[in-house]
């Protein structure tokens, strides 16, 4: 029989308050702890339903095997892979304690949002990709990885910018404890798993097919054509861009080579298949001619963090330009920024908005909107026209034609739904001037000079 709310285990340490899910092998309750209430955990059981089947002692080995197995992995935790805290019986029931991971699961927000944007997909996946590469290193295969086992803990903070945090969960390995006859139709993840697996396969390409169903998943809210279908019913599996079009040529490519049907055709390891993912997603160019660290760059605009990303830009370039405020800054630095530096902040913004945001494609609009390719417009004192500037922020979504106002740094939008080019900013919307000519001290100030001398700069150091 299953727990019910308020029951109480292990002498009162843990009360239940509710199930969060059963599968053919294991139970999950939500649980307190009985003296500290504000802390929450996930209590794992095998299904009770199971007590009658002859090989129920095989299956609670298995069950302390995974608890075993957490364990260790937690000996050196990763961040994308669920912790164990402790582990006890209730009576003669095994029950695996872990950290309760307040969110939902990739297939639930698929269901709620439809197909996810290509980055947010791909950096969840990219998350548990990781998490599995460490697990392979350590001779493991987890074997289970579909949407319903990676869970998405919230950003920490109130920043709805802010990506999950991806967790992957449940290291049951159903695959090695339901029914593995070549006719059945129990196995958990059939969608999501390579036909080699429903025969025994704990090889590492088990779950690089896996994990790539899952992604095909993310990105089209579209079930894979099974691959037991595929090899012995003449399925064919349609390709994901055909279900959303918007996705890239190189994200499509790098889902089928992820599911290819037989495994000595897919990539060998999941770092291999993560390569193809986000190429040189552990080694991308961030040089710097001023030994600038651009790491933290990297990091928050692999994450999606949009808004502390257009903060670091900011700082990492004026500790290239050698000033502490942009207040200081002037054009002549503009127009001697260091390209190889220019060239890693543009790039990193490129790739992880998947060439939404970026210097090079402010340039592309800037030359569209003055007529001028190849240049920036040579802007003097009492020589402004204003018509271009505003056309150009409306196009980058700086500018609000309705209102006639120009936005301020604090109102932004900082997700991909942002308009093409309305980021990197905060090197531009300053809370300290607006958007036209001011004097101080007898200097003439504006973000516009400093736009239209990075256009220049970009041509010069060859950033298209």
């Amino acid at each position: 029989m299953f727990w019910t709310t308020g029951q109480q285990l292990d002498n009162g340490k843990y009360v239940i308050d509710s199930v969060l899910g059963q599968g053919g092998f294991g139970v999950t309750y939500r649980a307190r702890h009985g003296r500290l209430n504000d802390l929450t955990f996930v209590i794992k059981t095998p299904n009770p339903f199971l007590r009658k089947d002859r090989e129920y002692a095989r299956y609670v080995e298995r069950f302390i095997k995974e608890a075993q197995l957490l364990a260790k992995l937690c000996a050196n935790p990763h961040p994308h892979i669920v912790r164990v805290s402790d582990f006890f019986y209730e009576g003669d029931m095994p029950c695996l304690v872990m950290e309760y991971i307040a969110g939902e699961n990739l297939s639930d927000l698929v269901e709620r949002k439809g197909a996810l944007p290509e980055t947010e997909a791909v950096e969840y996946i990219r998350q548990v990709g990781d998490a599995l590469v460490f697990i392979h290193q350590r001779k493991l295969v987890h074997r289970d990885t579909h949407p319903g086992n990676i869970m998405l803990r919230p950003g920490r903070d109130a920043d709805l910018s802010r990506l999950s945090q991806a967790i992957l969960i449940d290291f049951g390995l159903a695959g090695e404890i339901l029914p593995k006859s070549p006719t059945s139709r129990h196995f958990a993840n059939k969608d999501f798993a390579p036909y080699e697996q429903m025969m025994g396969s704990v090889a590492p390409t088990v779950d690089v097919y896996c994990l790539a169903a899952s992604l095909y998943y993310a990105v089209t809210r579209e079930y894979p054509a099974a691959a037991w279908d595929r090899r012995y019913h003449s399925a064919d599996l349609v390709a994901p861009q055909q279900h959303n079009p918007r996705i890239s040529k190189d994200l499509n490519q790098a889902i089928l080579s992820g599911m290819a049907l037989e495994p000595e055709n897919r990539p060998q390891s999941m770092g291999e298949w993560l390569q193809m993912l986000v190429p040189e997603v552990t080694g991308d160019d961030r040089s710097s001619e001023q030994g600038i660290d651009y790491n933290k760059l990297r990091e928050l605009l692999a994450s999606g963090n949009w808004k502390q990303a257009d903060q670091e830009t900011a700082d990492r370039m004026l500790e290239a330009i050698g000033k502490e405020r942009w207040w200081d800054v002037t054009s002549n630095d503009i127009s001697e920024f260091p390209c190889a530096d220019l060239r890693t902040i543009d790039t990193l913004w490129v790739k992880y908005s998947n060439g939404r945001f970026g210097f090079s494609v402010q340039k592309r609009i800037w030359e569209s909107v003055t007529g001028k390719p190849g240049e920036g417009v040579v802007v003097k004192p009492g020589e402004w026209d204003l018509k271009i500037y505003k056309k150009f922020g409306d196009r980058v979504g700086w500018y609000v034609k309705q209102k006639d106002e120009w936005l301020s740094n604090s109102n932004l939008t900082f997700t991909l739904n942002a308009a093409e080019g309305h980021l990197p900013a905060l090197v531009w919307l300053h809370p300290f001037y607006p958007l036209h000519p001011l004097w101080i001290n007898g200097r003439e100030i504006s973000n516009w000079v400093l736009l239209s001398s990075l256009v220049s700069r970009l041509v010069k150091c060859s950033i298209a």
